[in-house]
């Protein structure tokens, strides 16, 4: 017994000197300072372009007038806050984002998850790699392009779609035009661009799925629905949670490039929202201190809801980014 122990002290002593030691790290900025001269030029533009005008938020306390500057323009704290609750215009322009908002939250989840389970049923590579593309072409199309477009395409005078309308009797739509319709093209249109984005993180996320899960779901009988439903879903349930919660911190960014080159004075009523309001109030109208005002108590609020999206996605999907 003594021998053995004492071969086997030998034997973990050797194995011992043999693993290599770990040296410490130690931060090299010799070697390392070309890698922090790269960072350099990000730093300053975000600095200068994202952190110094939010000095400028002090003008949503003051009657701001450019002449004076921040400095002699008078305080008059909560004002234009108060103004803004009081104005009828100012809740039916945040009623506007709430609504279009919620409506491309919902259906931006449903639509490209719904296209993604079937694109995946799809055993055809080539037909399926297809449509892929040409379902994701549009997300690479900036609004100018695709707001020019759908102007031609929805003209109630000449466009494809009211032409196609009159085959069948019905009268010309002016879907840019009318209050009735005004969101509903704004939704079906951000649909069109966004799907193929979102589709490819949702196919991603089924190609995670492991194979012997489906092998064993058809012995037991299941049929394509039922792997779908009691296989697929519950593997992307993660990936369906943190789309969703972190979509809650765009709320109240209802899209500014897509209404500002889809809307006009007609559908203000259903169309405008707080980002095209901000623009219309602080830039063309002057008001800058009243349109500060909007536009802070927007970011506030967009602010809350993004942290309640992470803890959201941390809590249901085990998911964070810091």
């Amino acid at each position: 017994m003594a021998e053995t122990r004492q071969v086997i002290e030998k034997n973990n002593s050797l194995s011992t000197s043999m693993k290599p030691k770990r040296k410490k790290q130690r931060w090299d900025f010799k070697n390392t300072w070309p890698l922090h001269a790269l960072v350099i030029p990000a730093v300053i533009v975000a600095l200068i372009f994202q952190y110094g005008p939010m000095f400028g938020i002090i003008m949503a306390f003051q009657d701001f007038k450019p002449w004076l500057g921040f400095i002699e323009s008078e305080f008059v704290g909560l004002k234009h806050f108060i103004t803004m609750f009081e104005y009828d215009y100012a809740r039916q322009v945040i009623w506007n984002t709430l609504v279009i908002s919620v409506l491309k939250l919902i259906f931006g989840l449903i639509v490209p998850l719904a296209f993604a389970l079937m694109l995946n049923e799809v055993y055809h590579m080539k037909f399926k790699r297809t449509v892929q593309t040409i379902v994701y072409l549009p997300y690479f199309l900036s609004w100018v392009i695709l707001g020019g477009m759908l102007i031609d395409i929805l003209s109630p005078s000449g466009g494809i779609i009211n032409q196609f309308l009159g085959w069948f009797g019905i009268d010309p739509i002016f879907f840019l035009g009318s209050n009735d319709w005004f969101r509903t093209t704004v939704v079906i249109s951000d649909l069109w661009k966004e799907t193929g984005f979102n589709t490819i993180v949702f196919l991603a996320a089924i190609t995670v799925v492991n194979p012997a899960l489906y092998e064993a779901a058809v012995v037991d009988g299941a049929n394509r629905w039922k792997q779908t439903w009691h296989i697929t879903l519950p593997a992307m349930r993660p990936i369906i949670i943190v789309v969703a919660t972190l979509s809650l911190g765009n709320i109240l960014n209802a899209g500014f490039d897509q209404i500002f080159n889809l809307y006009n004075p007609l559908v203000y009523e259903t169309g405008d929202i707080i980002d095209t309001y901000v623009y219309r109030v602080g830039l063309v109208s002057g008001d800058f201190s009243y349109g500060t005002a909007v536009g802070l108590f927007k970011s506030i609020i967009s602010l809350v809801l993004i942290v309640i999206g992470y803890r959201l996605a941390y809590k249901y999907a085990n998911w964070r980014i810091f």
